[in-house]
């Protein structure tokens, strides 16, 4: 190659790393900006802090990550198993309804079954009838508005986080594997618990960190269901007290929490390259069993979807239904449905042309530097939306402060929350959140792509922009048509950012359905929260296609 192409390659490749750096620095700020604003708390707020909100929602938090992680783990890996290991009539059916309650966000799930489970709801009304009771107060169910209620719902709508890598673990084992156990005399079940889980534990633990990350950006659920968690007092904390430096502060201990799980996810995957590799050897054939006992197990694979999806989904159209019949659709829901399209296609295309330019960095500039500023971009997705979404309004705040200055220094012009109050402020909270899923779909893409072809284009003269432009992005379109989706599913699923950072003139399908779900009126939610569920199923597709490729 000659000498003035490599130093153009280097130039250019300087100038992707540049702009990589500044991607970094824009997920780091709400970061640096919540520790800073934290630590400027007022004087005793800390220690107030201590004596009162944080013990409680400390505990809270803590039993329900126990309580949700043991039912994730057990449900997940069960269903996982039971799909791999098993051939039965209607088990092709279950390894992709098993992914079904993905499409449906939690404080939807607590929404539904608030209403599902009252006391004069249609489950125990039923019950007293068949059972001869007449009124409630002789007859009813535990209330769900509970910790054992909220480990259960969470547990079942995020088991998918466990069963999703370890069913992809357990279908890449090799079946000499399972032959070699038999044949020194290990049993059929002994075969799961001393072969296949150990095996397994890595993408079992993957899993757990992923659903307990999703139950700590929870809040709609928590506090429906009445669990004073960290993430709840936060948003009680600075939205009913108007206390940002305390909900700083508490946003830092939920940080606490989310780098301990993290760093216990790595510590549990760190002997991962052990595992075997399908390419190399037989997969695991699953063992054919009778009639009666496959209708047992496909009775148990359907429980989860059933619990997870299938009821919630059922009430959901018939609240839909009725509420259409007695006073049709309201146009407010089509200015909701507007807002929502809009904010969520803004973010995923500025979300995306960032996951690109962080992605490609690293192809051009490989080494320490870039795999820092890519680490450092997509670090915003293990952070839950609450403490997104204060770091984001503290650095926008400074930013609209000084907008305003300029303006009335310059032009005489008064110009009061220009980020804030345009909806920009939300937008920069989804980048920080959901780059990850950009930048490491992206990422897979190109690393798809031989270094060959590179090579090939920048000996024809192209520029590295250019090989970008006509290599890259042709070939790369299914990553980029799997990541677009996926953070714009996630940016209409978001709860807590959205609640917190919308514009006053600004409703979502989300924050409409909080609303009326917080004040108790769900028929006239019940139309936001199947456009959601309508929605979220867009990548279940996409990951039930995948996963037949397994």
């Amino acid at each position: 190659m000659p000498a003035y192409s490599k130093g153009r390659l280097f130039r250019a490749g300087s100038l992707w790393l540049c702009l990589s750096a500044i991607s970094a620095i824009l997920v780091l700020l709400p970061v640096l900006a919540l520790a800073l604003q934290a630590a400027q708390g007022s004087e005793g707020l800390w220690s107030h802090l201590l004596a009162t909100t944080l013990p409680v929602a400390f505990v809270d938090t803590i039993i329900l990550l126990t309580g949700a992680g043991i039912i994730v783990a057990l449900v997940g890996t069960s269903a996982a198993w039971l799909v791999t290991a098993y051939d039965f009539r209607g088990r092709r059916l279950l390894e992709w309804a098993l992914l079904l309650p993905l499409a449906v966000p939690t404080y939807i799930i607590a929404y539904a079954y608030l209403d599902i489970l009252h006391p004069i709801g249609p489950v125990q009304s039923a019950l007293r009838d068949l059972l001869g009771y007449t009124s409630p107060r002789e007859f009813r169910l535990p209330d769900i508005r509970s910790m054992t209620g909220c480990i259960l719902l969470l547990g079942f709508v995020l088991y998918p986080y466990v069963y999703i890598p370890t069913r992809a673990m357990f279908l890449t084992q090799s079946s000499s594997l399972i032959d070699a156990a038999r044949t020194l005399g290990v049993t059929r079940n002994a075969i799961f618990w001393r072969v296949a889980l150990p095996m397994a534990r890595p993408a079992i633990a993957v899993g757990i960190s992923l659903a307990l990350m999703e139950t700590l950006n929870d809040i709609g659920a928590a506090e429906f269901l009445g669990i004073r968690t960290l993430t709840v007092s936060i948003y009680t904390t600075w939205i009913t007290r108007s206390d940002l430096p305390g909900a700083a502060q508490i946003a830092l201990a939920l940080l606490l929490i989310v780098v301990c799980l993290v760093s216990l996810e790595r510590w549990a995957r760190r002997k991962q390259r052990f595992s075997s590799s399908a390419k190399r050897s037989q997969q695991f054939t699953p063992h054919k069993v009778s009639a009666a006992r496959g209708g047992i197990l496909f009775l148990l694979g359907l429980t989860p979807i059933l619990l997870g999806f299938v009821f919630p989904a059922i009430y959901l159209a018939t609240e839909a239904w009725k509420r259409v019949r007695f006073a049709g659709i309201s146009p407010r829901l089509y200015d909701e449905i507007i807002n929502t399209v809009m904010l969520a296609s803004i973010a995923t295309i500025v979300t995306l042309t960032i996951g690109l330019i962080v992605a490609y960095a690293i192809r051009l500039r490989p080494g320490n530097a870039s795999q820092w500023f890519f680490r450092f971009s997509t670090m915003g997705y293990a952070a839950p939306g609450t403490v997104i979404a204060i770091g984001v309004l503290i650095v926008t705040g400074a930013a609209d402060r000084f907008i305003s200055q300029i303006a009335m220094s310059w032009f005489n012009v008064s110009v009061s929350l220009f980020l804030l109050g345009s909806g920009a402020a939300l937008i920069y909270a989804y980048l920080v959140r959901f780059l990850a899923i950009s930048a490491g779909s992206i990422d897979a893409g190109f690393n798809r792509i031989p270094v060959t072809y590179d090579q090939a284009s920048r000996t024809l003269g192209e520029t590295a922009t250019g090989t970008f432009r006509h290599i890259h992005l042709p070939l790369s379109k299914t990553a980029l048509s799997a990541a677009a989706l996926l953070v714009f599913v996630d940016c209409v699923k978001e709860l807590p950012a959205t609640l917190l950072l919308r514009s006053l003139n600004i409703e979502t399908l989300a924050t409409h359905l909080y609303g009326e779900a917080a004040r108790g009126t769900y028929e006239e939610a019940s139309l936001a929260a199947l456009a959601i569920v309508a929605i979220g199923i867009l990548p279940v597709i996409v990951l039930s296609r995948v996963g037949s490729k397994l």
